[in-house]
């Protein structure tokens, strides 16, 4: 194991090649990419399980993945664009192989052009196509709280000492019912305190034909640079009708009676070079006619480098979910994972991880989950344990 760490912790650069001997010297080619793999298992049972309290936003993910996934970006671009626009290719193809039958796929994520530098407008650029186009996300939640993915059109250009982003997409996949347009307004990262930055989303929606209906979502950010290390993030965001609490479309065939907001911490460190975490803080609320869902989680990760290749990882995570009138719903999970990695630090990758993972919950949560139980362990069970290997790294 030691040789294929070492071997994996060669640093990562942008994609060289000898584009001359192809004919394109005059294109410049880069890759970035993300992946995470490996086995795992859980006790008595034939399947690797994963701990997520139905109904959530999210779940706690060290050493509860029970999928494989990849992206793998290139981008394309002619050199000497001096004295003209600039324009960029960008594409991503992605894979996802996970525990159910069938639950495998290999799509184009991200496809679209940028362009800069037009007469016009010099200090704009524009997009077309199919992309990934998100703020700051909560790693240890692999959630994006501003994500607008989707297939449209747009452009950006400097105001108040950020940027303003304009955008449309339209939402048109066969299995979209029912398909929709959107429109958002992106205000990014303005100065408004010291190390401190604002920015503001709103975005409308319009599901299409008989059953489609109107919606609007409003996402407020704060991120405040605490020293050279640490940093957090403050999200509200609120939502009606189709819209959804990231920017996004929410359920396009959702009434003006359906309603979300939630407040979202995010806080990330590194006071020593050895030891470095993030946590977050998220209370929420949904409601509609038929009835009020109250959301609450508390969880982060610390990881602690005993020697410069290898660290130990914690991680603790609490969710509740109190529906009006019923029982509240509530997950535990916790795990240990003896990291081999390729530095110190919190963010360096690769990690290879050995983990176990711990969860318990109650009966509402159970019968919530439906017949096969919570993390599909049925018999009626509340708590799990699920062992396994994992490799995770980004270039």
């Amino acid at each position: 194991m030691a040789a294929a760490l070492v071997a994996l912790a060669a640093p990562v650069r942008a994609v060289e090649l000898n584009l001359e001997k192809l004919g394109l010297e005059k294109v410049s080619l880069e890759s970035h990419g993300y992946l995470r793999a490996g086995p795992g298992l859980t006790s008595r049972h034939d399947h690797h399980a994963c701990y997520q309290l139905p109904g959530a936003d999210f779940k706690y993910r060290l050493g509860n993945e029970c999928d494989l996934y990849g992206e793998f970006l290139f981008t394309v671009a002619p050199k000497n664009q001096q004295g003209g626009p600039g324009f960029k290719l960008n594409y991503m193809p992605t894979v996802f192989d996970g525990t159910a039958e069938h639950d495998q796929r290999y799509e184009t994520a991200q496809f679209y052009v940028e362009g800069s530098g037009f007469g016009f407008a010099p200090e704009a650029s524009f997009w077309i196509g199919k992309r990934f186009h998100r703020g700051a996300d909560v790693h240890i939640v692999d959630t994006y709280f501003e994500k607008l993915d989707g297939n449209g059109a747009g452009a950006s250009l400097p105001l108040l000492g950020g940027k303003l982003e304009l955008a449309y997409y339209h939402n048109d996949r066969r299995d979209a019912t029912p398909p929709g347009h959107r429109l958002n307004a992106w205000l990014r990262d303005i100065p408004v305190n010291t190390d401190g930055k604002l920015s503001v989303l709103a975005g409308l929606t319009r599901g299409v034909g008989s059953t489609g209906k109107a919606g609007a979502s409003l996402s407020v950010r704060h991120h405040q640079k605490l020293g050279e290390t640490s940093d957090n993030n403050v999200w509200f965001q609120a939502a009606q009708g189709s819209g959804g609490l990231d920017g996004n479309f929410g359920d396009l065939a959702a009434g003006s009676d359906v309603k979300r907001w939630r407040l979202v911490d995010g806080y990330q460190f590194q006071p020593t070079p050895r030891f470095g975490g993030q946590a977050i803080a998220m209370i929420g609320q949904r409601k509609s006619d038929a009835g009020k869902d109250t959301l609450a989680s508390l969880g982060g990760r610390v990881s602690y480098a005993f020697a410069r290749h290898f660290k130990v990882l914690g991680e603790v995570g609490l969710d509740r979910i109190k529906p009006e009138g019923g029982a509240a719903r509530n997950l535990t999970k916790v795990t240990i994972a003896p990291t081999w990695s390729k530095g110190e630090g919190f963010w360096a990758r690769p990690e290879v991880r050995l983990f176990a993972t711990h969860a318990s919950w109650n009966r509402a949560a159970d019968d919530a989950a439906g017949v096969r139980g919570l993390a599909g362990l049925g018999d009626g069970k509340t708590k799990g344990t699920s062992v396994g290997v994992q490799i995770e790294t980004w270039w």
